[in-house]
């Protein structure tokens, strides 16, 4: 039988990813087919979609979600499984671009993703090996500065989870000489990210809501007063649209193509290692990154692994050799770990924003949006759910702020910002060189 070819995921089966390879057992859900009616539709089964989706649905709201390929196609069951509180851009930046106001309303939310995730395993049972704590390293006395200035910044604003580590106390969580010290947050903490959208669509559909997977959208009506999203075998009329497909959204909205720039960026998962020797390498079992510009990142899986991601590329096209790529870091980091044998390595596309800020807004009346999490969408994706939620059911408190926000274009528009965003890789990858 011929495998029906999908615009951008081809037969819609997840990628190869140790994530796709341990997923919990899921349905599969039907395409759309037939012209339906329903309260709210989404589009998208990533985090934002099964955020907003769940929220809607446990306050008695019809929903469903269209999905071009399977649930967690996307960013959402491939990226580095890090919660990591806060936004891409800092509290610092945040204030001196929009005012202390809004980097007010901004430090009152930075946590909450974190929160709605935790609370979302407890409350629906999700397997997904939720652990707790995440470690921000420096390799420079400049990075350590810029860790101590982040942790009092962040205190101004009474989030006191965190502490400074210096060398010695780093060896204690971190197996390595490359690091100078680090920054800990306690409130962070890593999970399995496939078997979490997994399971927030389980939930989403136990309180009633419908999903639709394998079933690309083609076009979007969203100037009339009720909008209408199109498949090739269906279309769902609605009341409220909400467009989540975030960095795999392409051309159907053009309105939303410019505002975001799909970005790669690369993980691979080693054999298992054995209780010792993952013990060895990450003692606290917490999850890591680094703060250059294009930093590592590593933490170990339930069946101890460690799962080591990094580099960018712009545009979102895949490396030709995603292992030796990563492993010439994964090797300065734990050099006792050379030669491991690697059993998976994947790519996926997050939605860059040029000002590094989520986006969230409304075109028209009826039709949300959100989407440019810039590498940060674990926890914001959750946190935005729930403010576009609340938006729908009234309460536009919240979602007034993000809206308001200015968004920037990239220079040079569509044709540039690649080149453009490759320039300024180059020059911040030499600063992460120089110590700088």
């Amino acid at each position: 039988m011929t495998m029906k070819r999908h615009p951008y995921a081809g037969d819609g089966s997840h990628t190869t990813s140790y994530y796709a390879a341990s997923a919990n057992p899921a349905p599969e859900r039907p395409e759309l087919v037939g012209d339906h009616r329903i309260d709210v539709c989404i589009v998208g089964a990533g985090y934002s979609g099964l955020s907003t989706g769940l929220h809607l649905a446990e306050k008695g709201y019809k929903v469903a979600i269209i999905e071009g390929a399977r649930v967690g196609w996307g960013a959402s069951g491939r990226n580095g499984g890090q919660i990591v509180n806060g936004l891409n851009a800092s509290l610092q930046t945040i204030k001196k671009r929009y005012g202390q106001d809004t980097a007010t309303f901004v430090a009152g939310l930075v946590q909450e993703g974190g929160e709605i995730i935790r609370e979302r395993v407890r409350t629906y049972d999700i397997q997904c090996d939720l652990k707790e704590r995440n470690i921000f390293t420096g390799l420079t006395g400049a990075h350590m500065k810029e860790l101590e200035e982040r942790m009092n910044l962040w205190a101004s604003y009474g989030i006191k989870n965190q502490e400074m580590l210096d060398k010695e106390q780093l060896r204690e969580h971190v197996n390595s000489d490359l690091y100078a010290g680090g920054l800990i947050d306690h409130s962070g903490g890593h999970m399995h990210p496939l078997n979490l959208a997994l399971g927030e669509a389980a939930a989403f559909e136990r309180n009633g809501g419908v999903i639709y997977e394998m079933s690309p959208v083609v076009e979007v009506d969203h100037a009339s007063p009720q909008p209408v999203v199109r498949t090739a075998k269906g279309s769902m009329t609605c009341q409220t649209l909400v467009l989540c497909g975030n960095a795999y959204l392409g051309k159907v909205v053009p309105t939303l193509t410019s505002r975001v720039m799909p970005v790669s960026t690369q993980v691979m998962a080693t054999e298992p290692l054995g209780e010792e020797r993952a013990h060895d390498l990450l003692p606290t079992d917490a999850c890591v990154e680094d703060i250059r510009y294009i930093l590592d990142y590593y933490r170990l899986s339930g069946d101890k692994r460690l799962l080591f991601g990094g580099g960018t590329v712009y545009g979102g096209s895949d490396p030709r050799d995603i292992k030796a790529k990563l492993e010439r870091n994964m090797d300065k980091v734990f050099p006792q770990l050379k030669g491991v044998k690697i059993d998976y390595a994947w790519s996926g596309n997050f939605a860059l924003s040029f000002s590094r800020v989520p986006q969230m807004g409304r075109i028209g009346d009826n039709t949300y949006f959100a989407h440019g999490y810039s590498g940060h969408g674990v926890t914001g994706s959750h946190t935005f759910g729930r403010i576009l939620s609340e938006a729908i059911d009234g309460d536009l408190t919240r979602f007034d702020v993000f809206e308001k926000v200015p968004w920037l274009p990239f220079p040079g528009g569509r044709l540039l910002r690649v080149p453009y965003s490759v320039m300024g890789s180059w020059w911040y990858g030499l600063r992460d060189r120089l110590g700088v």
